[in-house]
């Protein structure tokens, strides 16, 4: 009797999770079929004239789409440089001792509890002189400074997973560091690979205020054009609601894909 009491509340717990988890996704995409004058008019639970124009504007409107393309193209790109820069160094953290290692290992942490407006003024100022201001590196290069360390402090805790007799093992067999490390040992932490670069996609994916200011059109990201809905004639809600979906969707086709390696980031206590 007792067991099958705690079963019912962990199941109502778990029941009353989810919907409070779940209820504002399931209202942006109720909100995107509607129109915006039965948005503002009443308030409904299902679309009362369902729509699809939302939708239709955004992929017609290149002003739109090519918001999703822009972020898109520097997440990549970020993501791409984040954990090329991060296994080396990840893995001298892992594996070697060295003066002030620890304090350094601290300092790429700081960088990550640090607000990206503080690198504003910086970044503004270098990008307008060597003229990466309006341009997908020059975004992805700035997302650096917090995906980076967030990448290191990861891909640290799965390489000091593996033992270092196989690093041995390899070396007595005859392999150079570059085979040994691309054929060997990045197999065996592709579960860390797999959550860093789940990592560093999110946090530039939602980043905000760089994104903004560092574009202007041809690198302007979805974030910055979702500030178009503001106009004089009020707040664009069905517009914005549909871009809001749209933009949970490369994320949720992340996370499918990593899912298993974001369980086993936990089970290791590094995510």
């Amino acid at each position: 009797m007792d067991e099958s009491r705690r079963f019912k509340k962990r199941s109502l717990f778990l029941a009353l999770y989810l919907v409070f988890a779940l209820l504002p996704i399931y209202w942006m995409v109720n909100m995107s079929f509607k129109t915006n004058e039965e948005i503002v008019a009443h308030f409904s639970i299902l679309p009362q004239h369902f729509t699809w124009a939302n939708y239709r504007t955004i992929f017609t409107d290149e002003s739109w789409y090519s918001g999703y393309i822009n972020s898109l193209i520097y997440v990549a790109i970020n993501m791409a440089i984040s954990i090329t820069v991060a296994l080396p160094a990840a893995y001298a953290f892992s594996r070697w001792s060295f003066l002030g290692d620890k304090h350094v290992f601290f300092w790429l942490l700081t960088n990550r509890m640090t607000p990206p407006a503080v690198f504003l003024l910086p970044f503004f100022q270098l990008y307008s002189t060597v003229g990466l201001m309006d341009t997908h590196l020059g975004v992805a290069l700035a997302h650096l400074v917090f995906n980076v360390p967030l990448a290191v402090w990861i891909l640290e805790g799965f390489m000091s997973g593996v033992p270092r007799e196989i690093d041995e093992t390899a070396y007595i067999d005859g392999y150079s560091f570059p085979r040994f490390f691309l054929t060997i040992f990045l197999p065996l932490i592709k579960a860390g690979v797999g959550v860093a670069a789940f990592f560093c996609f999110m946090f530039s994916w939602v980043e905000l205020l760089l994104a903004r200011t560092l574009t202007s059109v041809n690198a302007k990201p979805i974030v910055a054009t979702m500030t178009r809905t503001v106009s004089a004639a009020g707040m664009d809600w069905a517009t914005l609601a549909a871009a809001g979906v749209l933009t949970i969707v490369p994320g949720a086709i992340v996370i499918w894909f990593v899912r298993h390696y974001i369980a086993k980031g936990f089970a290791m206590g590094r995510v």
